[in-house]
């Protein structure tokens, strides 16, 4: 685990693992730049079926068509990943891949539960009820057990899709901390008057998929412009997929992790940044609102409540 050192400007660093090739295939390759750069991470994984090309449907919406072109989307991901579950059922990722996710947790990574079917709970958790909430967290949880031979301590949700009712679900797995939202510093949720006792890590950073193509934003510039938005004195949390910077945007990842050596900037495991803003979180609610250059809304962290 690398060092805190406060000359350094601290950078939470997550990794999002959606399907199967992004689990295979990115991630050693993840593991082996972070082994030679002593960077440790926080790692999310997806444990069961691959459905992620059922996404394909969506084109019907404008919204989604316009970032599929933005960022073309079959340069960025490749058709293995966007046909995935279409056209034949989605193959378990913790079965075909629990080698490559039992390296991650040897190689000392913080490790935590993602999803179980990515895809289903991106488009659908906002209307499930509680219990099947439960049970996609169940599962998912009782899949990474297993091929950890022990339980996770942290959970991240599919594309920062989370609701009331799953936090409340969350709360019977005692998690150390969630990071299912974005905002702009650790906090206490606030649901039905009751505060959590778990904290939430927000995303503070956007993601390659979410600015790429627009505002003048290219691969040539994009390094540059992410570093600009990394600054001490406030919470940095950034997260890349195994399916981009460890797949299709390897070389530009690399190139990134060496700018921000030459910055000053240290990554860590969200749990690190946890353990040094702890001493009194604010509460917050929660909400959903829409985020430039995603398709509908995420969760957000909301405005400090007074108690």
């Amino acid at each position: 685990m690398a060092l805190t050192n406060k000359k350094l400007i601290q950078v939470g660093l997550r990794i999002d693992v959606d399907t199967l090739s992004g689990t295979r295939q990115g991630i050693p390759y993840l593991l082996e730049l972070f082994a030679k750069r002593h960077i440790c991470s926080s790692i999310f994984f997806s444990v069961g079926p691959d459905n992620m090309g059922r996404h394909l449907w969506r084109l019907l919406k404008p919204a989604f068509l316009i970032k599929m072109l933005r960022s073309n989307a079959a340069s960025l991901y490749g058709w293995s990943i966007l046909l995935q579950g279409t056209f034949w059922p989605g193959a378990k990722i913790g079965k075909k891949a629990q080698q490559q996710i039992r390296a991650a947790f040897d190689a000392g990574h913080e490790i935590g539960l993602h999803a179980w079917d990515h895809h289903a709970w991106q488009m659908k958790v906002d209307n499930m009820d509680r219990s099947k909430i439960a049970e996609h967290i169940k599962s998912g949880m009782t899949e990474l057990t297993r091929i950890l031979n022990q339980s996770v301590s942290c959970s991240a949700v599919a594309g920062w899709k989370c609701t009331e009712q799953v936090l409340q679900e969350k709360q019977t797995y005692s998690f150390v901390f969630n990071s299912d939202c974005r905002g702009s510093s650790i906090f206490l949720p606030k649901v039905n008057n009751k505060v959590l006792d778990t904290p939430q890590i927000p995303v503070t950073l956007p993601t390659y998929d979410e600015i790429i193509g627009s505002q003048g934003i290219t691969d040539a510039n994009y390094n540059e412009h992410l570093l600009s938005l990394i600054k001490p004195g406030q919470l940095n949390v950034l997260t890349i997929h195994a399916e981009v910077e460890g797949l299709s945007r390897r070389q530009l990842f690399e190139d990134f992790l060496d700018m921000a050596a030459q910055k000053g900037v240290a990554f860590n495991p969200l749990s690190q940044l946890l353990s040094e803003h702890k001493n009194k979180l604010p509460i917050c609610n929660i909400e959903l609102k829409p985020l430039p250059g995603r398709e509908g809304t995420v969760c957000w962290q909301g405005p400090e409540l007074l108690s």
